[in-house]
């Protein structure tokens, strides 16, 4: 391409790497990007504003048919060879994100295509770029650490928040996460240590991300010089990404994140004065160079995805000079058969999991939210009674349900329409339960509102006539309440649901969307508000009663506040009668044991039965409410929200009695077990859960010896 040129490229795909492959293409100073295509309309315009890209096509070709000479293509992996080779055909180089196909076959198909076509391919190998991997390559390369006998990397990783919707693409196939991530150290793995020639993978779950089925993977890679090891992590905080390389006269280290490379050689000194002074020297070259590193990164000489800028750029300059490519297909063949390798086993495995989960069901009810503590209780009440039950649940139940003819699970998450609908299509009645209960603003946003509106949604599309909604307290003007006022269903529902938290913000909304519903669209439904529910497998002690720190238990004010208590098998007694008596006409039920008890007293019951030698501490609440002044004041000036203020204090404190008069009349429902044997009940079988796992460490010790 002549020197003079200038390069017109289109990007086909707006997801969240485009945008560093738009700023690495700007800074090309004869390339211009001209037009830009992805399915989502709206995706590809917002990227095209950001960045005054001049035109948004439907399609890569028509982008191809009004002319550009390079296309990167930045969609989903299993789309990479197709477009990749369309490109080609239609006259352009190409650029293609990682992997470059998913597997060695596409790979050829690209390289022929790109020889017929007598056109240029690069995958993005952006790690081979950046100048801490370049580093440490040129240290191993020069023979600085004799010869490099294994690679060890770990990188901790993090998926944008999903806050509901179809689901995005790394939660679909088991095997994405490494298809995503391991790449890049498959790829780096045999530029140290040379072609990978077997790999065995290990993955499994930690739970700290619910859709992603595999979020631990470890892989063991032998190569032509030495052996690999490869640990990629969805769970280990703060996010990492490091490797090290060892070899027979010393070791290199270097830090992507940190912005570090060392290397440790062999010296000719005794042992303990030689790892002394080599920890010294590490040490004062790390110090050296994160502060000039950070510095250049405040100068923007260091950017985000600094290896992605490099490539770009070395793959423009080369259509320029006629250079090489800086990763051609035939040098990514490799990584792409290991990876593809590795992630189709993981793959498989989820496929055979999820093969003993149903998509249609026979269960006329439906239970959202079964692994919760109200959900399964609930479950258990109606299989008691005989009935057939469905689970809407986000991982596997426990052993015996699955092993109960009498039930159905079927996995998903509330986020997702398409797998509600499944969910739901079929059934008689649906008891929706299920909600985010911990987690940032997009859990409670994906697993509360839009899960309560996507089950709203598919009750009224599959005319199913029964919905029973379980909403919260926490729904209701707390701050307005006076000492002496009484709550009943008509109190005014929380006119500032943000200033109360995520939680609050989301349960409001989520009930609005059911009354609206009801009012809007005909849809048949009965809510109920349980006050604070409680029972075995849930500790008594939430910060609503007191914390514990040690032996000594916190108490916010002088503890004389009343508790709205419900033990948890009262809950479902008056969620089956509101299934059984309910008009189903949007009414509002308060569930609360009539039994006044204060804090003080459930403290003193706990200490009592559970840790003799604890000591309680009331702090006044003119002191919470300062510190809450403080917190709001510093978040003012940082423009932070705020985790604490005083309105979400004066909220969880107020003194409220409640009035569940309706529920009594109308459904027939009073306590039947009650707070008092509730409360025994709850801390016998935690003082159980206790002494179990104290008997299992003591155990596991035995067993170590």
């Amino acid at each position: 391409m002549p020197s003079d040129t200038h390069v017109r490229v289109g990007l086909v795909g707006a997801g969240y790497i485009s945008e560093f492959h738009a700023r690495a293409i700007q800074r090309v100073s004869n390339a211009r990007i001209v037009g830009i295509a992805d399915v989502v309309h709206s995706r590809a315009a917002a990227l095209a504003a950001r960045f005054s890209i001049p035109k948004v096509f439907p399609t890569m070709e028509a982008m191809m048919d009004e002319g550009v000479d390079v296309i990167h293509v930045l969609t989903p992996p299993r789309t990479h060879a197709q477009l990749a080779i369309a490109g080609l055909k239609g006259g352009c180089h190409v650029l293609v994100e990682k992997p470059l196909a998913m597997n060695a076959e596409e790979v050829d198909r690209i390289a022929a295509a790109a020889s017929a076509a007598q056109k240029s391919v690069c995958v993005n190998h952006s790690l081979l770029y950046d100048r801490f991997v370049s580093k440490a390559l040129n240290i191993v390369r020069s023979g600085a650490i004799g010869e490099p006998l294994t690679f060890d990397y770990f990188r901790s990783s993090e998926y944008p928040p999903y806050s509901g919707g179809p689901l995005p693409i790394h939660y679909q196939d088991g095997g994405y996460p490494f298809l995503d991530q391991g790449v890049h150290a498959l790829y780096l793995a045999e530029s140290f240590l040379g072609a990978i020639e077997d790999a065995k993978a290990f993955y499994g779950t930690h739970g700290g991300d619910s859709n992603l089925q595999f979020d631990e993977w470890r892989v063991t890679a032998q190569c032509q010089r030495g052996s690999a090891n490869i640990q990629i992590s969805w769970n280990v905080r703060p996010l990492q990404n490091w490797f090290v390389v060892q070899g027979t006269k010393g070791v290199v280290r270097a830090n992507l994140f940190a912005m570090w490379v060392t290397r440790t050689p062999q010296l000719p000194l005794p042992k303990a004065p030689a790892r002394a002074l080599q920890a010294v020297t590490e040490g004062l070259s790390i110090c050296a160079q994160v502060p000039a590193n950070v510095a250049r990164f405040a100068a923007k000489k260091i950017v985000q995805y600094d290896g992605l800028h490099s490539l770009v750029a070395a793959f423009y300059s080369a259509l320029q000079t006629g250079a090489p490519m800086p990763v051609s297909p035939e040098q990514a063949r490799s990584t792409v058969y290991w990876t593809n390798r590795v992630s189709q086993q993981a793959d498989v495995t989820k496929v055979k999991f999820q093969s003993q989960f149903p998509t249609m069901g026979t269960a006329k009810v439906l239970v959202t939210g079964a692994n919760g503590l109200i959900g399964r209780h609930l479950v258990r009440r109606l299989l008691q009674e005989g009935n057939r039950v469905r689970l809407f649940v986000r991982r596997q139940p426990q052993a015996e349900w699955m092993n109960d003819a009498n039930v159905e699970v079927f996995l998903g998450d509330l986020g997702d329409p398409a797998a509600v609908d499944r969910a739901v299509a079929g059934t008689e009645i649906v008891y929706h339960v299920g909600a985010a209960m911990k987690g940032g603003a997009h859990d409670y946003e994906r697993g509360t509102v839009c899960g309560t509106q996507n089950v709203v949604d598919s009750v009224l599309r599959h005319n199913v006539q029964r919905l029973v909604h379980i909403s919260s307290l926490s729904c209701l003007h707390a701050a307005a309440a006076r000492r002496d006022d009484v709550i009943t269903e008509d109190w005014p529902v929380e006119p500032f649901p943000a200033k109360r938290g995520a939680y609050t913000q989301a349960k409001t909304a989520a009930e609005k969307i059911v009354l609206d519903a009801v009012q809007d669209r005909h849809l048949r439904a009965v809510l109920l508000r349980p006050g604070r529910v409680f029972g075995s497998g849930m500790t008594l002690l939430t910060p609503e009663v007191a914390r514990r720190m040690g032996n000594t238990f916190v108490v916010l004010g002088d503890g004389t506040r009343e508790l709205p208590l419900v033990y948890v098998e009262d809950v479902i007694d008056a969620i089956v009668l509101a299934a059984e008596t309910s008009e189903f006409d949007g009414s509002i039920f308060h569930i609360v044991d009539r039994t006044r008890i204060a804090q003080n007293q459930v403290v003193g019951d706990y200490i009592s039965r559970n840790a003799n030698k604890a000591r309680v501490i009331h702090v006044p609440l003119a002191v919470v409410y300062t510190l809450a002044l403080g917190v709001e004041l510093l978040c003012k000036i940082l423009k932070r929200p705020a985790p604490l203020s005083r309105y979400r204090l004066k909220s969880a404190l107020a003194r409220m009695r409640f009035d569940c008069s309706r529920a009594e009349n109308d459904l027939g429902w009073r306590p039947r077990i009650g707070v008092a044997s509730g409360l025994q009940e709850t801390m016998a079988a935690e003082r159980v859960n206790r002494s179990n796992n104290v008997l299992g460490r003591v155990q596991e010790s035995c067993a170590a010896k």
